[in-house]
């Protein structure tokens, strides 16, 4: 890429430390989670010693699925259904969650576990196709739009930013469970140390896969901080915005309305 060229710049993304085409990403993304699908969870346990499921719970504890009336849900880049399952049992009988991911492999994980873990699965839980830059959706559909630990792998996230505003019914809510900076002295240290030298090592002995768990690592280093995420939402249309940072900044829980 040539100095200057700004067109090229736009035109490209960051694959962990790595500057690729956004066409370049979108693959490289898909073929890291057709390699992780089946271990995908286990790995979550391990990579943050089991606190994915606090920060999940969080997540949920913080959009209130109403038991009382009808509620559609989105959960995007959620293939497993880790979220939109813990959605349904927070939820009244009338919770519908639609659970989007662009990778075939982790929907059909989630839709396997799903048999097991919703009652009446077919009536109250689906499982599509689809990219988070241009849903496959109708305008104004859901009463509220999650995706945990998948808005640093788009690879144009002020697209998906945008097209989950347009999805959301007015009063509807956004939120994003993502990885953020630690904030806490000696922690930031530590954390580091664990994320680039043992992360990889659990992947290749548990997954068979130290590659794609470095990228998943490199990714977090390379996400706009705090502060700079909750000025995209802003700028995506989104109104009240707020970052709630959880385990000494860790992961993050980025909230924001659709005011109409």
């Amino acid at each position: 890429m040539k100095a200057g060229d700004g067109a090229t710049e736009r035109e490209s993304a960051d694959f962990g430390f790595e500057r690729v085409s956004l066409d370049e990403k979108q693959g490289r993304v898909d073929s890291v989670f057709h390699s992780v699908a089946r271990r995908y969870d286990v790995m979550n346990d391990l990579m943050s010693a089991g606190l994915h499921r606090a920060w999940k719970a969080q997540l949920v504890s913080m959009l209130r699925p109403p038991k009382g009336r009808p509620f559609a849900h989105l959960d995007v880049a959620g293939g497993t259904g880790d979220v939109a399952f813990r959605v349904l049992a927070a939820g009244g009988a009338t919770t519908r969650v639609t659970v989007l991911d662009i990778n075939e492999s982790m929907l059909r994980v989630g839709a396997e576990r799903a048999k097991d873990k919703v009652e009446g699965a077919s009536d109250r839980i689906a499982f599509v196709t689809g990219n988070a830059e241009s849903l496959p959706l109708p305008d104004a559909a859901f009463d509220a739009y999650t995706i945990a630990f998948g808005i640093r792998n788009v690879p144009r996230i002020e697209t998906a930013l945008a097209e989950a505003r347009r999805v959301l019914k007015p009063g509807g809510r956004f939120l994003c469970l993502e990885f953020s900076a630690v904030d806490i002295p000696l922690l930031d240290r530590i954390y580091d140390a664990y994320s680039f030298h043992v992360i990889p090592r659990i992947g290749a002995r548990v997954a068979g896969d130290a590659e794609s768990y470095r990228y998943l690592v490199e990714s977090i280093r390379k996400f706009p901080t705090r502060g700079a995420f909750s000025g995209m939402i802003e700028r995506a249309g989104f109104r009240h915005v707020t970052d709630r940072p959880l385990s000494g900044g860790i992961v993050a829980i980025h909230s924001g309305w659709k005011v109409s």
